[in-house]
């Protein structure tokens, strides 16, 4: 971020190109040890109105740049990203208490978004054709052209905060969109960092600012008539609470999840298997929304599985997210683990058993949970029908594929489901029934390839990511009708 510090060493909010301080601040905290990492400046309404308003005024500048300029700021963002990888990696896994590895791998997914978002800012076209399909459109051809469609809105949570505020950056820098970001109040230092290099990169400064917020601030990103875009990702209730209060402004909306992993009774190769449903289940100890949450599996696999991906799972080594040997690092807070705990607790009183897991690390402040499976879970238990958030996986074994599918579709959410299996018309089958944004073969629903169309069906969502499909609703189309 910018180097730009008051005399107490507060980090400083981006407004429009400029540092600016507040009265108020906010503490971020490591959540594994308990640490100061940064004191942010905490910005209220009259910041908010000053970055609307010059958002807007920025609007004829960036509307009128051209693609080559467009592309030029984002890679910019993109090298500088690549050559500061390891300094932001450090910082996330404080903010955040992803390990180290995992933090990583954020940055190179935020090079990648920014590298895509390059090609896509040069690939804004339109149409020309001919009207003259009946007589009242003969003589007339059409050109249709896409216009930027306003300042956008941006609101980024705490699990990826770098990459899935990036995922708003970078199409809405793309289109030629102004945008003010309210960044996770628990993890704000990585967006400010961002800032600080977009700062340098030649995008109009009155363009782009990052503000973390009160909510009564941040409300006026919901309601204010100066933003016509609101994309948002967080939890279903305060995203469709958001789309409600949005009034006419555009919003698209990333929500949760409680994704499925579905597993054929012919396995090809049980380490790859085992290893991705690892991956899936207890990568960010969990915190993904499309974290792997309830796995259905032919029931003639369900002993191999189970004694293979518990053996994986309990090898998970808690602990400090900066040692490289950590691979389960923290959840976000004491509230959360205990939570979900609770949820664990209660799926147990009715009947749940535990496979492994279910523990506090000694290490830490208490916000850490080891990866934990449970089996015969109620299936209106919330650790099963809500989307947990944390390191626990429900294994519930099937007859056929078909009750995978209605096992799998029974849910109010739906992001993407995996399916690990090596007939072909099966996969094909899972496309047609499953009611999900995403159904991804042979690995786990946690796979997101940052150019991919990315988003929700039921309470999962509203709209999509990926550069190309989130840029569609930063677009409008408008066309000329003209006489030849």
């Amino acid at each position: 971020m910018s180097r730009s510090l008051n005399g107490s060493g507060k980090r400083l909010a981006y407004l429009a190109g400029e540092w600016v301080d507040t009265p108020e601040s906010l503490e971020v905290i490591n959540p594994y040890n308990g640490e100061l990492v940064a004191t942010v400046a905490l910005c209220g309404p009259g910041e908010i109105d000053r970055a609307l308003d010059a958002a807007v005024e920025s609007l004829e500048e960036t509307r009128r740049l051209e693609p080559w300029q467009r592309a030029k700021a984002l890679a910019h963002v993109r090298d500088r990203l690549i050559e500061r990888r390891e300094e932001f990696a450090r910082i996330l896994s404080q903010e955040n208490g992803k390990t180290i590895t995992e933090s990583r791998l954020e940055l190179d997914r935020a090079a990648a978004t920014f590298d895509i978002a390059v090609g896509e800012a040069t690939r804004v076209y339109g149409e020309a054709y001919d009207l003259g399909i009946n007589p009242m459109g003969a003589g007339r051809r059409a050109l249709v052209r896409h216009y930027p469609v306003g300042v956008v809105a941006g609101v980024a949570p705490f699990n990826f905060p770098l990459n899935l505020a990036i995922h708003k950056i970078a199409p809405a820098m793309a289109a030629g969109c102004p945008m003010v970001l309210k960044p996770a109040s628990k993890t704000p230092v990585t967006a400010l960092m961002l800032a600080g290099i977009i700062q340098e990169s030649g995008w109009p400064l009155k363009a782009f600012s990052v503000l973390p917020c009160n909510r009564v601030a941040g409300q006026m990103l919901v309601e204010d008539e100066r933003v016509k875009l609101l994309t948002f990702t967080g939890s279903p209730e305060v995203g469709w609470k958001m789309k409600q209060q949005a009034g006419r402004k555009k919003v698209v909306l990333e929500l949760g999840g409680n994704a499925g992993l579905i597993v054929d009774r012919e396995v090809r190769d049980w380490d790859w298997l085992i290893k991705r449903a690892v991956m899936g289940a207890f990568y960010q100890c969990g915190q993904v929304c499309i974290s792997v949450q309830r796995i259905f599996l032919h029931q003639e696999i369900v002993g191999e599985f189970r004694a293979r991906f518990r053996k994986a799972a309990e090898a998970l080594r808690p602990g400090d997210p900066l040692d490289e040997a950590t691979t389960l690092g923290p959840m976000i807070d004491r509230a959360n683990r205990e939570r979900l705990q609770t949820w664990i607790g209660e799926a147990m009183d009715l009947g749940a058993h535990l496979v492994t897991g279910n523990t506090v690390p000694a290490s830490g402040q208490g916000n850490g949970l080891t990866a934990t499976i449970l089996e015969e879970v109620d299936p209106n238990s919330r650790v099963v029908a809500e989307e947990a958030f944390g390191p626990v996986v429900v294994l519930t074994p099937v007859e056929s594929m078909e009750e995978a599918f209605a096992r799998a579709n029974a849910s109010r959410f739906g992001l993407q489901c995996g399916i690990f299996t090596p007939d072909f018309s099966t996969v094909m089958r899972a496309f047609d029934a499953l009611e999900v944004g995403g159904v991804i073969h042979d690995d786990v629903p946690s796979l997101r390839v940052d150019s991919m169309p990315y988003g929700g069906v039921k309470d999962s969502g509203l709209g999509r990511e990926g550069v190309k499909y989130a840029m569609r609703d930063m677009l409008e189309e408008r066309v000329l009708v003209y006489r030849v």
